[in-house]
């Protein structure tokens, strides 16, 4: 889930509720607060927590909700995780660590130090893209041996596949039935924030039987997936969202708003895909 900010640059709990409620309404089965999408780099850990406390009364207390609380530092990432487990989170997503370069035995004990302080389940995130270091499936299948790591989000799209003990989820939108194919439960998308119902819709017609119209509904959606990676998460779907009138764009630097040609790619898409652009 993006997070929204005002005009001066702080989080506006208001439209962050009030996206949360159109993101729940249109397809998502659940939301993840404070993750890479929801810009957690940038926020404080009294914005993620109040973020996500403002997203629970929102939406009450059937909706999963997902915490971001993953850091490059275990005693920070501690920390966060008991707050957020407070704060009504029903699972954490815990990136690897990032910078720091842990190798596997650091990341092994990094996770279970996390997955100590709570009972809550634990989502491993695996983006080597951003944090440089690569979970590989041995060290994946060692952590699913930790009682309450339940899943990962996988975003290594050449490793995706099963990892015993393990529900895997989609990182990236582009392989969504591919990992539907191999096992996987679902994902965990960008562009599901503009084109929730037909995301729903594939998971509803490969879990039906029905693969053939998951990957033709995949396939209309593949120009749109291309303009949301035309630059940076979550630039172009700050952008679009936007141009929907779901969302204001206002990010925290170092994110900035589209130039005018990434802004076109995006304009095109949209429109490409049926979608009314209103602003």
């Amino acid at each position: 889930m993006a997070t929204p900010f005002d005009g001066e640059g702080e989080v506006d709990h208001a439209a962050a509720a009030k996206l949360a409620t159109y993101l729940l309404e249109h397809g998502s089965d659940g939301l993840v607060v404070a993750g890479t999408t929801g810009e957690a780099a940038t926020l404080t850990d009294e914005e993620q927590i109040g973020l996500l406390r403002s997203v629970r009364a929102e939406v009450g207390p059937d909706a999963f909700l997902i915490c971001g609380s993953g850091t490059n530092d275990t005693r920070h990432s501690i920390g966060l995780t008991k707050a957020a487990d407070e704060a009504g989170a029903d699972a954490m997503l815990v990136v690897t660590p990032y910078y720091n370069k842990p190798n596997a035995a650091g990341i092994k004990a990094h996770v279970a130090a996390i997955a100590a302080c709570t009972d809550k389940p634990i989502v491993v995130y695996n983006i080597p893209s951003r944090t440089v270091v690569n979970m590989a499936p041995g060290l994946l299948a060692e952590l699913a041996e930790i009682d309450n790591v339940a899943a990962l989000k996988q975003a290594n799209d050449a490793e995706l596949g099963p990892i015993e003990g393990l529900d895997v989820l989609a990182g990236n939108d582009n392989v969504f039935v591919r990992c539907l194919e191999i096992g996987g439960t679902g994902g965990i998308t960008v562009a599901s924030h503009i084109v929730g119902p037909q995301m729903a819709a594939m998971y509803e017609r490969f879990r039906a039987g029905e693969p053939e119209v998951a990957r033709e509904i995949e396939a209309g959606l593949e120009p749109l997936y291309e303009a949301l990676a035309v630059t940076t998460n979550p630039m172009p779907l700050k952008g679009a969202l936007q141009m929907l009138g779901i969302c204001s764009e206002p990010m925290r630097l170092p994110m900035v708003p589209l130039d005018e040609g990434q802004r076109e790619v995006v304009r095109s898409a949209l429109e490409a895909a049926g979608l009314e652009v209103v602003a």
